[in-house]
């Protein structure tokens, strides 16, 4: 047995090295016959790709299912192609998952693959850019033919031309091993060869020594209507895991330990952006204890919302796929007009449609969550890749004066939180709220602690339920914008409640009455209370981490936290000295935010878009921070974002 070997205090995902020690234990394979030897690393980066019909994904998610459940701390990064059939074996067709596990807390999908596990030509073409030198590359020989390798432009094959003497090449057939494994099943060939993913899985979960029991029952819950299908996938990845073990290729297995010292006690789950979402979803509606309306029109990457939350009727949830973007948004700001938490989930594409109902929901003072899953733009952009383009979307791309709440989250599992924060704004000030997510966070995962229900912030508002002002003569009437003094908040009336009946629209209201006014002195002051409300929001102070005194401070807001984080543990591990903080909240912003700006000679803002938190700060704050910007479609590297910080550092 190998002992375990904890990593070194203080160690970082982005700071450790790929083998902790040399421990190294015999390894018996199933038969006793043949010694392999285990070594024990504290963290491995795999990247699964091949064509888009490969099941790269089904792969990643399963070996992730696994990892989780074995207690390593993980990320993942999910790169879906954008055409829903590209070409098959084309570059623009390649799919891939990447996953970065330890045993010891991580908060990126790691910069470059240890493993890369490619199942096609293009899929080698594609990734072989991100592989160090020294890495392991399993390839499927039998797709390196002629006709595939012509599709990227191979004239020869790389599997014999030297151009990968670099790497630690490991040839094996897996579509020829897959169809042998599967003779007895009487599969077509066709049929046979869509289990070599689970092949591949089945080698990997051998290479390093993943459980086994949680697929086998997956795949034969997943493909229950077709027994004979399950126990040949089954088949499949289990004579993946023996050719591991029984090879001479694979010499070595590797051990990554459970990330004991990780996590707080408690329960936990592996768990992607936007099923948290989801589930914080569901959890605002029973601590509102109000119906969840959502209002969607599928599209990508917010659909997986839609899809999640049709499954939870049983918790009060009813789900509508409208027409279109305009629908959606009509029917949840309909829904929250009713008495329901009215949900509406999009991407910016679908943020533009919605802006006018978006501005009617500004005037009726009505709360209703716009949940955008940012994705690369413009106009259609990049469809499946990630981005932080949409802030300035969010925070100005209306008509008139229009303020709404923005809230962000800053990893997957941060997501459930953001939701219950954002239901929480929205209901206590009756206004629309934005949550923005975005690609990265949406479709990659990490490990979520399950809170205990008694945690969970109470969120039950009052409905209007009779008159609340008196008239000059005495008469008790209703008004609907009779405003709660400490939140500014007008009344929440459910239609139907006798005595309660008022104008609603998106003509401007009187103050009080609610009747459609036109007076210059109304409107001037309509617009200006409804920005105080917003400006009087209550969110927490920004918390700095400055253990030193630096005199460089690192600000970003969402997905970026985890490979500014990253970058920062790695330059403090080097010596440097510098001070990272991280917005949840983008309007308002935390009130204490500008007297932190102050303290630093230097504010650093890297963004996944051209600079738009940085100029809400020069703006508002009149403080030179400085962006460092990628539109790439792929999230920062830590590598690249401490580069860039010591370099600012050292300015």
């Amino acid at each position: 047995m190998t002992s375990q070997v904890s990593s070194p205090a203080g160690k970082s995902d982005e700071a450790s090295e790929a083998v902790v020690g040399e421990q190294r234990a015999p390894h018996f394979d199933r038969t006793g016959a043949t010694e392999k030897e285990v070594r024990r690393l504290d963290r491995v980066i795999i990247r699964f790709a091949g064509d888009s019909g490969d099941g790269m994904q089904l792969t990643g998610d399963r070996f992730t299912s696994e990892t989780a459940s074995f207690g390593n701390d993980l990320s993942t990064l999910p790169n879906f192609p954008a055409e829903i059939r590209a070409p098959a074996g084309t570059l623009p067709g390649v799919s891939s998952f990447q996953l970065h596990f330890a045993d010891h807390d991580i908060l990126t999908p790691g910069d470059a693959p240890n493993v890369l596990v490619a199942m096609n030509p293009a899929a080698l073409k594609a990734n072989i850019a991100d592989v160090p030198r020294g890495a392991d590359i399993i390839v499927n020989t039998d797709e390196f033919t002629k006709r595939p390798m012509a599709k990227v432009g191979y004239d020869a094959s790389p599997l014999e031309d030297g151009s990968l003497e670099a790497y630690n090449v490991h040839p094996v057939p897996l579509t020829t091993l897959t169809i042998e494994a599967l003779k007895e099943f009487g599969l077509s060939r066709k049929e046979a060869e869509r289990s070599k993913n689970m092949f591949a899985l089945g080698l990997l979960s051998w290479m390093y020594n993943r459980p086994t029991e949680g697929t086998e029952a997956f795949l034969r819950s997943k493909f229950a209507k077709k027994p004979d299908i399950a126990e040949a996938n089954v088949t499949a990845f289990r004579a993946g895991w023996n050719f591991g073990e029984t090879t001479e290729d694979f010499a070595v297995s590797y051990e990554v330990a459970p990330a004991s010292q990780a996590f707080p006690t408690g329960t936990y789950r592996n768990i992607s952006g936007n099923l948290a979402l989801s589930y914080g979803l569901i959890a605002a509606g029973r601590q509102a204890e109000l119906p969840v309306y959502l209002g969607s029109y599928p599209i990508t990457p917010a659909s997986d919302i839609l899809h999640e939350l049709s499954k939870h009727k049983n918790f009060g949830v009813r789900t509508f796929q409208a027409e279109d973007e305009i629908a959606g948004i009509g029917a949840a700001l309909g829904a929250a007009f009713g008495g329901s938490l009215g949900v509406t989930t999009t991407s910016g594409p679908g943020v533009a449609l919605k802006s006018e109902t978006i501005g009617l929901a500004v005037s009726l003072e009505l709360p209703l969550l716009i949940i955008d899953i940012q994705r690369g733009g413009p106009s259609t952009g990049l469809p499946t890749k990630t981005e932080q383009a949409d802030l300035l979307q969010a925070m100005y791309g209306r008509n008139g004066e229009a303020p709404v709440p923005i809230v962000a989250p800053r990893t997957p599992a941060d997501c459930f939180d953001a939701a219950l924060d954002a239901a929480r704004i929205a209901l206590t000030y009756r206004t629309p709220v934005f949550l923005l997510s975005d690609g990265y966070l949406a479709n990659g995962s990490e490990p979520w602690r399950i809170p205990e229900a008694d945690s969970l912030p109470d969120l039950r508002t009052r409905f209007a339920s009779g008159p609340n002002h008196e008239l000059a003569d005495g008469t008790e009437v209703f008004w609907p914008y009779k405003r709660d003094p400490e939140t500014l908040a007008r009344p929440w009336a459910v239609p139907g409640t006798p005595g309660l009946e008022h104008r609603i629209g998106g003509i401007e209201k009187q103050d009080g009455t609610g009747n459609i006014s036109y007076d210059p002195a109304n409107h001037d002051f309509m617009v200006r209370t409804r920005q105080a409300k917003v400006d009087g929001i209550e969110v927490p102070d920004l918390e700095v981490d400055d253990p030193a005194g630096a005199r460089t401070l690192v600000l970003g807001w969402g997905s970026t936290y985890g490979p500014i984080t990253a970058a920062v543990r790695r330059l403090r591990a080097a010596g440097e000295t510098i001070a990272q903080a991280h917005l949840r909240h983008l309007n308002p912003f935390p009130r204490n935010l500008g007297e932190v700006l102050k303290r630093y000679d230097k504010v650093v803002v890297p963004e996944m878009n051209l600079g738009q938190l940085a100029m809400l700060i020069r703006a508002k704050y009149l403080v030179d921070a400085r962006s460092y910007n990628q539109v790439n479609g792929m999230p920062f590297k830590a590598e690249q974002l401490a580069t860039v910080l010591k370099e600012a550092i050292g300015a």
